[in-house]
C-alpha cells in the first residue's frame, strides 16, 4: 500500500529536537521528502542521519526564521533541491524568559521571543503560500494552549502564540478558495527540550508539566507528530483555519 506522503515535500522548522524531530520522522516514514530545517546545524544533521538510516529521503538546511534573507534562501533551497513544496510545518520557536512579570520582563528578550515565534512564524507563511500556489497544499503552524489561555510569566512566549492562531486563522481565509489550508496544532505540556527535558532533571521537569494536564502525564512529541500529520493529510479536507488542541484537556476545566 502506498504510503500517506509518498514523494510530497515537507519543510519542517525547529525539526533538529522536540515536536519538529518527531514530525520529521513521521512524514519522512510516510514516504515524504522532508527538509529538516533548524538553527543549528548538528541537530539538523542528526535528524536527516535518522531518516536516510530508515530509507527516507532528507535535505538539512540551516536557518534562523527571524532573519528575512535565511527563510527566503531555506525556501529557495528547498526548490532548488526537491522543485516544489507540498507541506509546510512551521514549528520552530523559543521560550524565552520564564521568571518576570509582565512589567518586569526584558525589552530584548521579549522583542526576540516575539521575533522569532511570531514574526518567524509569519515570514515562514511568506514565502511558502507562493510555492504552494502553484500547485495547492497545507501549512500547520506550532502553535500552543499558551496561545487559548494566559500563563504568568510568559508574556512574551503567550503573546507570540495567541499571535500565530491570529496569523493562521487570517491566512485561512485568504488562501481557501486557492487549494491551500492551514491550520495549527496547540500542544499542552510536552516531552522536549524547551519544557526542560534535556537528561538532567527529567522529572522535575515530568511534574511540572504532568500538573496541568488531568491525565497526570505529559506528551509525548510523537503524539503531537500524528496531529500535524492528520491536518498535513486529506483526512482533514475540510478543516481550515483551525487550532487543534492536543492538551488531554487541560484547557477545558
Amino acid at each position: 500500500m502506498e504510503r500517506e506522503f509518498a514523494n510530497k515535500v515537507v519543510l519542517v522548522t525547529g525539526a533538529a529536537s522536540g515536536i519538529g524531530k518527531a514530525t520529521a520522522l513521521v512524514f519522512a516514514e510516510q514516504g515524504a521528502n522532508v527538509v529538516v530545517a533548524d538553527i543549528g546545524s548538528d541537530g539538523c544533521d542528526a535528524t536527516v542521519e535518522l531518516i536516510k538510516a530508515a530509507g527516507g529521503n532528507a535535505l538539512a538546511i540551516t536557518a534562523d526564521i527571524s532573519d528575512e534573507t535565511a527563510v527566503r534562501s531555506m525556501l529557495d533551497s528547498t526548490i532548488k533541491h526537491y522543485g516544489r513544496l507540498d507541506h509546510a510545518c512551521n514549528n520552530a520557536g523559543i521560550l524565552g524568559s520564564m521568571l518576570p512579570l509582565t512589567a518586569d520582563y526584558s525589552v530584548d528578550t521579549f522583542d526576540k521571543v516575539i521575533a522569532v515565534n511570531l514574526r518567524g512564524t509569519w515570514l515562514c507563511m511568506k514565502y511558502e503560500i507562493p510555492l504552494l500556489l502553484k500547485s495547492g497544499g497545507t501549512i500547520v503552524n506550532t502553535a500552543s494552549i499558551a496561545g487559548l489561555v494566559g500563563f504568568p510569566t510568559l508574556s512574551a512566549y503567550v503573546a507570540g502564540k495567541h499571535g500565530i492562531l491570529g496569523l493562521t486563522k487570517t491566512a485561512a481565509l485568504e488562501y481557501a478558495t486557492q487549494n491551500i489550508r492551514i491550520n495549527a496544532v496547540c500542544p499542552g505540556g510536552v516531552r522536549t527540550p524547551m519544557a526542560g527535558f534535556t537528561g538532567e532533571n527529567d522529572a522535575a521537569a515530568e511534574a511540572a508539566s504532568a500538573q496541568y494536564a488531568p491525565n497526570g502525564r505529559v506528551a509525548e512529541p510523537e503524539e503531537i507528530a500524528d496531529a500535524i500529520m492528520w491536518l498535513s493529510s486529506n483526512r482533514s479536507s475540510y478543516v481550515n483555519g483551525h487550532g487543534l488542541v492536543v492538551d488531554a484537556g487541560s484547557t477545558v476545566r
